[in-house]
């Protein structure tokens, strides 16, 4: 608990918080001004033509790095585009549960997120105006008297305004996105789980430590600790034997990239097509 009391500061706002997170974590306060690409979540749901051309410019990009297909199948930029979106909530969440025991408002208005220049994917990810929003803490937060702050009992209260906040957002992108794609709805809420499973686990890699992995590794078990109806399973994340016979962390996908649909590609480790 004494690592976590670091990253919030006394001041208590969640901004103090942003600025400790982890530089690998690529999540920011705030839009930087002087930086292109940056697209905010609520302008873009509210203008679903966006993610069709995000879709298009993906689908380019493919085309150019795959010269030799004859055509890219729709429903892998379609997929890419579902899990990347999906994981800018996810991320934004899971890393300020792990590294402060706080969660953010994960409303579209509240993300933004900026499309890399070289491959269209999200590369990084903000809150926007941090101290201006409200955020759930625990008792024992430095921050828990800050006028803005909604303290819960404990972590798997949490967990529970987490999970809440992520469903509802990719609630509202698979109402926008869904219709736009032909993916089913069970393939669309297999991503979201996917990107809040993932996302939990990755909070805890970025520590670098078995220790670490293994605090996300918890994390994703009590945030997805049975199947949440619309999410499609509980955390999948299990210990496994590798090659080399050391034990490690690993996880069984939910959702299909399509990716074995491109020249020479085949199906990624923990597909739900080779199980």
């Amino acid at each position: 608990m004494s690592h976590l009391r670091t990253l919030a500061s006394p001041e208590g706002g969640l901004g103090a918080s942003l600025s400790r997170m982890p530089e690998d974590a690529r999540l920011r306060a705030d839009v930087p001004a002087d930086e292109p690409g940056w697209v905010r979540c609520g302008d873009l749901l509210g203008e679903p033509a966006r993610l069709a051309r995000w879709r298009e410019r993906l689908t380019g990009w493919l085309a150019e790095t795959y010269p030799e297909a004859p055509g890219i199948p729709e429903r892998t930029p379609a997929s890419w585009i579902l899990s990347w979106y999906l994981h800018v909530p996810a991320l934004a969440g899971a890393m300020l549960l792990h590294h402060a025991r706080r969660v953010p408002s994960l409303a579209p208005s509240a993300l933004a997120f900026r499309i890399g220049a070289d491959r269209p994917h999200p590369d990084s990810v903000a809150v926007l105006d941090p101290d201006l929003r409200g955020f759930h803490c625990l008792p024992t937060d430095p921050g828990s008297a800050h006028p803005r702050a909604v303290v819960v009992p404990d972590v798997r209260a949490l967990a529970t305004v987490l999970r809440g906040r992520f469903v509802a957002h990719a609630s509202r992108f698979i109402d926008v996105y869904g219709p736009l794609t032909r993916l089913g709805r069970r393939q669309l809420w297999a991503a979201a789980t996917d990107a809040l499973d993932n996302a939990l686990w990755s909070a805890g890699r970025l520590g670098g430590t078995p220790e670490s992995e293994g605090a996300g590794v918890a994390d994703a078990a009590l945030v997805l600790e049975a199947r949440f109806p619309p999410l499609t399973s509980p955390s999948k994340l299990t210990l496994a034997t590798g090659a080399d016979g050391r034990r490690e962390w690993t996880r069984n996908r939910e959702g299909c990239c399509f990716n074995y649909l491109l020249p020479a590609e085949s199906e990624c480790g923990g597909c739900p097509r080779v199980r």
